[in-house]
């Protein structure tokens, strides 16, 4: 039975899709049978590798048109990768949810269907705590929280835990948090004193692999490509292979 990881941080910029995309894709490399759901109406994700955002996807699944095994995509890239994709038309998502019978369990319903299949499935949330994010949350196992290495990183990071918290404490008992991964580093004093502040107050939830400002990180998505694929010598590409490495670490402790 597979293991469902959000990725979530309403802040947006925080590299977020960036380790979505190219933790998933390690994690395929190195044999995991993983499916990446873009729950961000943005579809980032999506486009991230090379796929159309006009597909049906993850809009069609938890309003009822139909299952994620009608809408999955295998990457013809990544052996053991497969996209659930997203569109433009998940923004209508958080207005329709709460009307829907069972609205908050419509994107878990769909992922039970199908969990089966995978070792990993990772949610691309949408950079708010909006409804579908919600969702997201109830269907998720943990949330894996990306924190940019920048002076606003930390804030309003206190208002996503009161949601995991209230998702716990409500919908979802057994929700966990997965870690914090520091991304977007840059050698500067500031960064280093937003890393040194997370791993204090969350200890072991945070990770040790940092995520590093790359350029090759920056151009993979323009072709459709995680980062491995578009230059596997580049620091982004390493940096992303030691942090699905530790992922899977941690998870083998577990």
């Amino acid at each position: 039975m597979g293991k469902i990881v959000a990725l979530a941080n309403q802040k947006g910029g925080v590299g977020k899709t960036t380790t979505a995309i190219n933790l998933a894709a390690n994690l395929a490399v190195m044999g995991k049978k993983v499916l990446l759901v873009d729950a961000d109406p943005q579809a980032n994700a999506t486009s991230g590798l090379g796929f159309d955002i006009n597909n049906r996807g993850i809009y069609e699944c938890i309003t009822g048109e139909c299952g994620a095994a009608d809408v999955i995509i295998g990457s013809p890239d990544v052996k053991h990768l497969s996209v659930l994709p997203s569109s433009i038309d998940l923004v209508g998502a958080d207005a329709e949810l709460p009307g829907l019978e069972d609205g908050h369990l419509r994107m878990k319903k769909s992922l039970d269907a199908v969990k089966a299949e995978y070792d990993f499935i990772f949610i691309d949330c949408s950079p708010s705590l909006g409804y579908t994010t919600v969702n997201a949350l109830v269907a998720a196992d943990s949330v894996l929280i990306p924190v940019q290495c920048e002076y606003f990183a930390l804030e309003g990071l206190g208002k996503l835990l009161s949601t995991i918290k209230m998702t716990k404490s409500r919908l979802n008992p057994g929700l966990e948090i997965e870690g914090f991964v520091m991304t977007m580093y840059s050698r500067s004093r500031l960064a280093n004193q937003v890393t040194l502040e997370v791993r204090e107050h969350f200890k072991h939830l945070a990770y040790d692999t940092i995520i590093q400002r790359n350029i090759r990180l920056s151009e993979a998505p323009s072709h459709g490509k995680p980062v491995i694929l578009h230059d596997a010598a580049s620091t982004g590409s390493a940096a992303y292979m030691n942090l699905a490495k530790e992922f899977m670490q941690r998870n083998r402790k577990q």
